[in-house]
């Protein structure tokens, strides 16, 4: 490999125009020559080492078009919060697995699928999981991200198609309440792990818990270690904008008790 050669042609970025996506969308460009970026919303134009291409996740034949000469795929395409399940239907589990047959059909060997902590949000904050614990979703968005891990989990087995899902805490310039002191996910941190998913020779079907070195956590990565992903950042620096000043919750508070905190609070019901 020359000094100038990047380690993939080209790598897939869905999702490219939600939160997550505009934030990586310059930091994954050393990683390919080219980046794919695609989102159902408007992306603006392609800059250097981009494509740029609109893409409706639930149109099968668009996706499997969208995957042609993709090297590896960064799956952070579908709605990212609470929502009726006819729209997660569609966007998310529909979505997803048009994504995982157009990659079995290209021959692409590795995903890193953005999951979601709302796969286990059921856990209560008194709880200290792993990826070995049974997936707890505290709504319809946390149910498709289960689905998503399952289906992964089909074609690695059935495939060897390799994933990592990486059930993303809070990923956010900084924590906006306690909740986020513990799901803090530094935007640093998450281009590493990634990097860490992308890089690591064999990364078989893994599920890891995508969070800064906080103080306090509920969450394990022992399964997820073979990545060698070492945070950098911690909410340790925003815990003064939170400060413990004797107020406890009320014993009914589900957003303290539970690990999903205010989603627990939205769903089908409400919208």
């Amino acid at each position: 490999m020359t000094t100038n050669q990047k380690p993939f042609k080209r790598i897939l970025l869905t999702g490219a125009a939600g939160g997550l996506g505009r934030i990586l969308r310059e930091r994954i460009k050393p990683w390919a020559e080219i980046v794919r970026l695609s989102d159902i919303s408007d992306m603006g134009a392609a800059q250097a080492g981009e494509e740029v291409v609109q893409c409706d996740l639930s149109d099968k034949a668009a996706v499997h078009a969208l995957m042609k000469d993709v090297d590896v795929v960064l799956h952070f395409g579908g709605i990212s919060t609470e929502n009726n399940f006819e729209a997660i239907m569609r966007a998310n589990i529909q979505g997803t697995y048009n994504i995982y047959e157009a990659v079995h059909q290209a021959g692409v060997k590795r995903v890193v699928f953005a999951s979601s902590n709302h796969a286990v949000g059921f856990y209560k904050t008194t709880d200290y999981i792993d990826a070995n614990s049974p997936r707890r979703p505290d709504g319809m968005y946390g149910i498709s991200k289960c689905f998503g891990e399952d289906l992964s989990r089909y074609y690695y087995d059935r495939f060897g198609i390799e994933t990592v899902c990486l059930r993303i805490g809070s990923s956010f310039p900084e924590p906006i309440n306690k909740r986020m002191l513990v799901t803090y996910f530094s935007y640093d941190d998450l281009v590493e792990m990634l990097r860490c998913c992308l890089f690591t020779p064999r990364v078989g079907h893994t599920i890891a818990f995508g969070m800064s070195d906080n103080p306090a956590s509920w969450w394990d990565n022992r399964y997820a270690s073979h990545l060698g992903y070492q945070a950098k950042d911690s909410s340790t620096q925003f815990a003064h904008k939170f400060p413990d000043n004797g107020d406890y919750p009320e014993k009914d508070d589900i957003t303290t008790i539970y690990q999903g905190g205010g989603f627990l609070l939205t769903g089908p019901q409400y919208i």
